[in-house]
């Protein structure tokens, strides 16, 4: 179902069949959720049709006789520094960003009624996962076009493609690697980290193991970046760079050969600083990354040693360099 006036894509036909499924479930056992349910449907339909009548971000715009212009934005972007985003980017964007977070609100309304069906926990759930990608997406192009080291043209290649993102709600990067990404957070949510020596070998194999080509090179990358190997173990471990490095300050010092989850926090004298992704609620993948995110952008700001942005920061950045410098004709468009 299509937004009518514009190109967002409030719910793709699959996702409507399943609420449609659910809806008839629930009509049989005459569930007290179902009116809750189709009211929260309208009501995100409605958001997504008032979002879908914003302009488009391409759009040209004159005002007091000064025109705006695509190229114009795709120049700002590329300007842009850090923390100054809020009032220069169209109106569009921020209500595309409230309808992602209703959208995923919905999601886990549906993820919630539907937990006893394994189909449409799943369906739901990667749907749900979908938006948190996109949103991340977002923060990743952002950090591209404040980095330095990436050429003016690379830079206006991410703005174009940022601009696509804002128009539509979905990053066509995003969704060729989302099945990467997918894969990354499965295979973290179902192997908790169990610490042990500390080297993170045992949970690096069974992650690896359920991923591509695609991220076996970028670990073969990793094997020679100091920045992505921090932030692999922070991944893998759940715990902060820092927090890492006292932990095996204290295994060295004493000689202690393993260590399991609450001996850290013993170690440490304080829980650890990030969101625990365990426990199945899809909402702690977005908070693990963003108290990474913060812990990184503080590290940049203070010039401390540690990972400067995330793993998935660093792997989509990976795949942009990797797409901006293959032929034309093996780039697929974005």
């Amino acid at each position: 179902m299509s937004a009518m006036g514009g190109r967002l894509l409030i719910l793709s036909d699959e996702e409507t069949r399943l609420i449609v499924e659910i809806e008839k479930v629930l009509t049989e056992l005459k569930s007290q959720d179902l009116a809750g349910l189709h009211e929260r449907y309208e009501c995100l339909i409605a958001l997504g049709n008032a979002v879908a009548r914003f302009p488009s971000v391409r759009e040209s715009q004159r005002l007091m006789g000064k025109k705006r212009d695509e190229g114009q934005l795709i120049q700002s972007l590329c300007s842009f520094s850090s923390g100054n985003h809020l009032l220069h980017i169209p109106t569009k964007v921020l209500a595309i960003r409230g309808f992602l977070v209703a959208k995923f609100h919905y999601y886990t309304m549906l993820h919630t009624i539907s937990k006893d069906e394994a189909a449409w926990t799943r369906a739901f759930k990667s749907s749900a996962f979908q938006v948190i990608s996109t949103l991340m997406a977002e923060a990743v192009y952002f950090s591209c076009l404040e980095d330095p080291g990436f050429s003016q043209e690379v830079k206006l290649g991410i703005a174009n493609d940022l601009i696509s993102l804002w128009d539509s709600g979905t990053d066509a990067r995003t969704n060729r690697h989302l099945p990467a990404l997918e894969a990354l957070w499965s295979a973290r949510e179902e192997t908790p980290p169990a610490f042990g020596t500390m080297d993170g070998n045992s949970e690096l194999f069974r992650i690896s193991f359920e991923m591509g080509p695609d991220w076996q090179d970028f670990m073969s990358e990793g094997s020679r970046n100091d920045e992505i190997r921090w932030a692999l173990e922070e991944f893998l471990f759940g715990l902060s760079f820092e927090e890492i490095r006292q932990v095996r300050t204290r295994l060295v010092r004493f000689r202690i050969n393993a260590v399991n989850y609450d001996e850290v926090k013993s170690y440490l004298g304080h829980k650890p600083s990030f969101t625990t992704v365990e426990g199945g609620d899809i909402r702690n993948i977005f908070d693990f990354y963003t108290d990474r995110q913060e812990a990184a952008r503080f590290r940049k700001r203070s010039a401390a040693t540690g990972p400067y942005h995330t793993l998935e920061e660093l792997y989509l950045r990976y795949r942009i360099l990797q797409e901006r410098t293959e032929k034309p004709e093996q780039v697929k468009p974005v």
